[in-house]
């Protein structure tokens, strides 16, 4: 087992180095926030959004969970932590862009293909992955060669769909003041693939 203090240590380079370089920026973010972009991105630790976009402190709000889901708007009383966050940014923070951004290799993408039933499939990921459900079924109907791939981009299809079921979200994209994008990061190939809002298809960007 690894030791705290790995964490510990990171911490005190980062008050020796990058606060102490900012410390200014710091001192005003400690007075509120105003990003412009929302993050929708999963909890894999290996895409993170700050890193991938090279954003500075306060310039992103992001939210992360097992294979970057946005539910459908559902307000029933229960706990919904994305669709919570979702609303402070749109309607408090007023965000002007939210952007969901799957990657290479997700578990929780995986874990929809492996069914039900699996060991690697718990009590809490088994219902939060059944929202991949009608994608999963539309990949597999298709017969693709990669559905692994294949989901991971579907997947970013149905949270924005999703995204559009949101009264506040909806009624700011209309006015123009919101925009929607969909992305996905190769892990192992370090690429950006944005997603062409008038074609639908996901495109490289250049480095």
């Amino acid at each position: 087992m690894r030791s705290v203090e790995e964490l510990l240590e990171g911490y005190r380079r980062f008050r020796r180095g990058t606060y102490a370089e900012q410390a200014a920026l710091y001192r005003e973010l400690g007075e509120g926030q105003s990003p412009s972009f929302m993050m929708i991105a999963c909890a894999d630790s290996r895409a993170d959004p700050s890193d991938i976009f090279n954003a500075a402190p306060g310039q992103l709000f992001v939210v992360r969970n097992v294979a970057n889901l946005v539910p459908p708007y559902q307000p029933d009383g229960g706990l919904h932590g994305v669709s919570a966050a979702l609303e402070y940014a749109v309607n408090v923070l007023k965000v002007e862009h939210v952007v969901v951004m799957g990657h290479g290799g997700c578990g929780g993408v995986a874990a929809s293909l492996a069914g039900e039933g699996t060991p690697e499939i718990g009590e809490f990921v088994t219902p939060w992955v059944r929202l991949l459900k009608d994608a999963r079924d539309r990949v597999v109907d298709s017969g693709s060669v990669n559905p692994q791939f294949a989901l991971e981009l579907e997947g970013i299809e149905s949270s924005l769909q999703n995204l559009m079921s949101f009264p506040f979200v909806k009624r700011a994209v209309e006015a123009g003041e919101l925009e929607l994008h969909g992305a996905w990061f190769a892990i192992k190939h370090g690429e950006l693939h944005w997603r062409n809002a008038k074609t639908g298809r996901f495109e490289v960007i250049q480095p």
